[in-house]
């Protein structure tokens, strides 16, 4: 099986969410977006799809890169991407080589008429999800006040999620950032839950050492289950000298350039308790699963970043990492409704809180083929 063709979909949907200033997305009134869709194509017919690709990049760098390439090479293929980004980092950054990597696992799992997580080794069907919030806003019956945090949390438990985690205010919103008011509202959360339930924090991620001392010890006294990115990640330094100072696990890294590797260093240097990774992260599940099987070497947790296909791949096919992260949520957004271009949803969840994956092949997409046709973009 040869690799003949690399194309990239372009299609309009409405979106209820909309990005601020710095990027952090809320609800919004309704408007057009862009989405994309990856086509890896075979001369057997065959085809890998992901959504979210960078059609310019797919067209002028991908492309060239793996026509005629045998698709089940993946790992010589990532090799070979990964060695590109060097001076190319700001066209191929690996939330861009991403798509490439779980089109080719999908195309993986379609040839085979095997659900990936099953190709990946296959440890589970189903996992337990927590809860997680989009980040703060100033929107009424939303998530403006510690109450709004505290009611939506008593939803979640309602809908049977198992676990809770907030992401608080940040700027542009006024007064944001703000660690006493971050520790209030977690406050609340956990007078709503109750002192069972695995509650989290990801706050402003900007936070200087002193702040970041004084959410971990607040949420030592609240007995959180961990707290993630309250610092530059790029100071491993200051994540040495906060897991040094707290007994509140802290997760990390999250967002800090350098797939597997810095997460090594992390652990080897005991900036974490607990690592972090998604797909988005390291460039694609290859390089994710690296990073699970380089923690469970060392005997520490890799928790997942973010939802999706890819993601909860991953949680199923390994056996170190507790939670699928649902969301984001927010009181305005109905997440019970799969993306138009979709089916079903990635990641449909029970009245228990456990989510299931998906049996069919590939990574499990049920694509609306007809809607995407409908509203091409050429």
């Amino acid at each position: 099986m040869i690799i003949t063709d690399v194309q990239t979909v372009r299609f309009k949907y409405t979106s209820n969410t909309i990005r601020d200033s710095d990027g952090h997305g809320h609800p919004g009134p309704p408007h057009e977006a862009i989405q994309s869709l990856l086509k890896i194509i075979t001369d057997e017919g065959i085809e890998g799809h992901y959504f979210g690709a960078n059609t310019s990049v797919m067209e002028s760098v991908i492309k060239p890169a793996i026509v005629g390439q045998d698709p089940f090479m993946r790992e010589r293929i990532w090799q070979d991407l990964m060695e590109r980004q060097r001076l190319n980092l700001g066209t191929l950054a690996d939330k861009v080589l991403a798509p490439v990597d779980l089109a080719l696992w999908d195309l993986a799992g379609r040839a085979l008429n095997q659900p990936v997580y099953k190709l990946l080794g296959g440890y589970r069907d189903k996992v337990p999800a927590y809860a997680s919030t989009m980040c703060g806003d100033d929107l009424e019956n939303g998530l403006a006040t510690t109450k709004d945090y505290a009611n939506f949390a008593q939803w979640a438990m309602e809908r049977g999620y198992q676990a809770f985690k907030l992401h608080t205010w940040q700027p542009p919103y006024e007064g944001a950032p703000n660690p006493k008011k971050d520790i209030e509202a977690c406050a609340a959360v956990r007078d709503a839950v109750g002192p069972e339930v695995p509650c989290m924090l990801d706050p402003y991620h900007y936070y200087d050492r002193e702040a970041a001392l004084y959410l971990a010890r607040g949420l030592e006294d609240l007995d959180y289950y961990w707290m993630e990115e309250p610092m530059d990640e790029h100071s491993m330094s200051s994540y040495i000298w906060l897991c040094q100072q707290t007994s509140l696990p802290i997760c990390g890294p999250e967002t800090c350039e350098g797939k597997m590797h810095i997460r090594a260093e992390w652990i080897k240097h005991n900036a974490c308790d607990i690592s972090r990774a998604g797909v988005g992260d390291v460039g694609g599940l290859t390089p994710l699963m690296k990073t699970v099987h380089l923690c469970e070497s060392f005997g520490i947790r890799c928790e997942i970043h973010g939802g999706g296909f890819g993601n909860l791949a991953a949680l199923c096919a390994m056996r170190n990492g507790e939670f699928y992260e649902r969301g984001l949520l927010h009181p305005y957004i109905d997440y019970e409704e799969p993306s138009p271009w979709l089916n079903q949803l990635a990641d449909p969840m029970d009245d228990q809180g456990f989510v299931h994956i998906s049996q069919l092949p590939g990574l499990g997409m049920d694509i609306n083929w007809d809607y995407i046709e409908r509203n091409r973009v050429d």
